[in-house]
C-alpha cells in the first residue's frame, strides 16, 4: 500500500546499533509518538460510540504499542485497548521493493513488536509485496507459522485480486462476525480494473476472502452505500466476511472529498509537504485539531462516513507518519 520506504534509512540505522529504539528516541520524537497514539485512540473511541462493534486495525507504526516505542517497554494498554488488531507491510517480501526478500534484521525487529500484540490478544496482519509463486507461497506458510494472518499482494498499487494461490490460503465457509475468525485477507483499494461498481462488486463475491479492505469510493467519486456493501459481504461458498474501509491518517489526499482547491495556494497550517513518492499526497501535522475533526468526531467526518456506508471497521494508513517529524 503506502509507504513504507522512508522510514527505511532510520530502521536500519537503529538496528545497527543496537534493537532498543533508545538510540533514535529524544523528547521531541516521543511527542510525535504519543500524538499518533492518542490520536488513534480518540478516533477509536469516537468510533465505538458510534457504532461499538466497529473495528479499528492501524497500519505500521507498530513502534506505538509500547509506552515509549521501545521493544524493551511496557506494552501501552490504552492503546493496545483501543484498537482490534495490527497490520504491518512487507514483513518477509517487499520492505525495499516488490518481491525482493525483507533483510532478517528489519523481519526481526518488526516480529518484537508485532509480537508485543499478539500477546495481548490482537490479530495480526501482514501485507507482502510479492508476485513470484515461490515468494507468495513462503509468504504465506512463514506468516502462518507466526500465528499471523497474511496477504500476498502481486503489486503495491493494489488494483487487482490476486490469481494464485487457488483455491486462497485457508479458504473456509464460514460466517465471519469476530477477527479472530479472520484467516484470510485482501486489499483492493484501487477501481482501474472495474468499469462500474456492479462489475467490483461481481469481483468480489466471486471470492472466497474473509476480509476484504477496500476504499469508501469508487474511483473517488461515489460511495459506496449499505446495501452495496452488505453484497460485498458475501463470500462465494455461502459465508460471509468483514469488509473495511482504508483511510489515510498521515497524509492527506488531494482527490478525497475534504480537499478544497484554495489549499493548493493558501494551505491551512496543519497541510505540510507533498510527499514526492507519492504526488497528490500530503503530510500532515496529525495532533492538529482542524485536521482530527476531517477524520473523525462528527457528521461530515471521514469515520462517520464509512460508518453510515455500513462498514465493519476501518484501515488506518500513515500510522507511522510521526517518523517524517522526527
Amino acid at each position: 500500500m503506502k509507504k513504507i520506504l522512508f522510514a527505511f534509512i532510520i530502521g536500519i540505522i537503529a538496528i545497527s546499533c543496537t534493537n532498543n529504539e533508545d538510540v533514535i528516541l529524544n523528547p521531541t520524537d516521543s511527542f510525535y509518538r504519543q500524538k499518533m497514539r492518542q490520536f488513534v485512540i480518540d478516533l477509536s473511541q469516537y468510533s465505538k460510540s458510534v457504532k461499538p462493534q466497529f473495528k479499528i486495525i492501524p497500519q505500521n507504526g507498530i513502534q506505538l504499542c509500547t509506552i515509549d516505542g521501545e521493544i524493551t517497554s511496557v506494552p501501552s494498554r490504552n492503546y493496545l485497548n483501543a484498537i482490534d488488531g495490527i497490520s504491518q507491510e512487507g514483513l518477509f517480501y517487499g520492505y525495499e521493493d516488490d518481491d525482493l526478500v525483507t533483510p532478517q534484521s528489519i523481519s526481526t525487529h518488526f516480529k518484537s513488536y508485532l509480537n508485543i500484540s499478539k500477546n495481548q490478544g490482537k490479530t495480526i496482519l501482514i501485507t507482502d509485496y510479492c508476485s513470484a509463486e515461490s515468494n507468495i507461497t513462503s509468504s504465506y506458510f512463514e506468516n502462518d507459522q507466526l500465528g499471523y494472518v497474511s496477504f500476498s499482494a502481486n503489486q503495491r498499487f493494489l488494483t487487482s485480486i490476486p490469481t494464485f494461490p487457488i483455491p486462497i490460503f485457508h479458504e473456509n465457509n464460514s460466517v465471519v462476525t469476530t477477527l479472530p475468525d479472520v484467516k484470510n485477507f485482501m486489499l483492493l483499494l484501487n477501481f482501474e480494473n472495474f468499469s462500474s461498481k456492479a462489475d467490483f462488486i461481481n469481483a468480489i463475491t466471486a471470492t472466497n476472502y474473509d476480509l476484504v479492505v477496500m476504499d469508501l469510493y469508487f474511483r473517488n467519486r461515489t460511495e459506496f452505500t449499505i446495501s452495496e456493501i452488505n453484497q460485498i459481504r458475501n463470500k462465494a461458498n455461502g459465508g460471509k466476511r468483514f469488509v473495511f474501509s482504508y483511510v489515510s491518517i498521515g497524509e492527506a489526499e488531494d482527490y478525497r472529498y475534504y480537499w478544497q482547491l484554495n489549499w493548493n495556494t493558501t494551505p491551512p497550517n496543519w497541510l505540510d509537504a507533498e510527499n514526492p513518492n507519492w504526488p497528490g499526497n500530503y503530510k500532515v501535522r496529525y495532533w492538529e485539531t482542524e485536521w482530527q475533526q476531517i477524520i473523525y468526531g462528527n457528521d461530515t467526518s471521514y469515520v462517520k462516513k464509512i460508518i453510515n456506508s455500513g462498514f465493519d471497521g476501518i484501515y488506518l494508513d500513515l500510522v507511522d507518519a510521526f517518523w517524517f517529524y522526527e
